[in-house]
């Protein structure tokens, strides 16, 4: 019984202190997270009120690109009928 009792008291002098450290150091960590992923859900939020207009914004880039294709394909046919053939 006496060993019963130095055990206990082992387990409340050492183990549970050591415990407790450990589960403060824990939970400190998932406080800094919970932090971070509120910081991120912010900034998502964010950034999709910013990217409302890019569905327009491609369909400018595409016409844009196409309009040069084809002045590139002009360009280069009228640099061809310039240039002597080798």
């Amino acid at each position: 019984m006496v060993l019963w009792w130095i055990g206990n008291a082992i387990l409340l002098i050492v183990i549970l202190p050591v415990v407790i450290f450990l589960l403060n150091r824990v939970l400190a960590a998932l406080e800094r997270i919970r932090g971070a992923t509120d910081d991120i859900l912010s900034g998502g939020v964010a950034l999709v009120g910013e990217l409302q207009g890019v569905p327009e914004a491609l369909a400018t880039t595409d016409e844009t690109v196409k309009e040069v294709a084809n002045g590139a394909v002009r360009y280069a046919g009228s640099v061809a009928k310039l240039l002597p053939e080798q």
